[in-house]
């Protein structure tokens, strides 16, 4: 692949923090996939060493997907990268939230939180805020209901519940 000199700069760039920020279509899956092979081939790095982290599921595979492709088409020239291809299963290739939940999975101790705790998904969080609300709604009644009557009318508290 032709590099343009901003994606050379950004594969080639060691050492310091690095921001690579573009559009949709620009090749910033493709500049990220070079520079790990390039950690992999020339650095001597093992994959299953790196850290990579992705916003979206659905990225993360694709990510995995080509590093395994790139790692592949460089095998000729590089025959131990057979090492990498079977590392790839153990590799960090995640999201955010995922990462973030094995920190804390594999620290729970130091967080001094239930080693069986989870992280629940939206469906989850819309119940637990909507059994909350029920919560706080009939405590509110319980009180004077005062509250309530601000905000909704005879027939019903959706309003209050808005």
């Amino acid at each position: 692949m032709e590099w343009t000199k901003e994606q050379r700069q950004a594969i080639d760039t060691k050492n310091c923090k690095l921001l690579v920020a573009a559009g949709a279509g620009s090749g910033k899956t493709a500049v990220l996939v070079q520079r790990i092979i390039d950690k992999v081939i020339k650095d001597k790095v093992d994959i299953d060493r790196l850290l990579i982290v992705t916003f979206t599921n659905a990225a993360a595979s694709e990510m995995r997907e080509r590093i395994l492709e790139a790692l592949y088409d460089n095998m000729q020239k590089h025959p131990e990268l057979n090492k990498q291809i079977i590392l790839l299963n153990k590799a960090s290739i995640m999201t955010i939230d995922a990462f973030c939940k094995k920190v804390i999975k594999d620290n729970f101790f130091n967080a001094n939180i239930d080693p069986n705790f989870g992280v629940c998904d939206s469906t989850e969080n819309e119940l637990m805020k909507l059994e909350a609300l029920d919560e706080v709604i009939e405590e509110l009644y319980e009180e004077n209901g005062e509250l309530l009557d601000l905000y909704s009318d005879n027939k019903s508290d959706e309003n209050f519940r808005s």
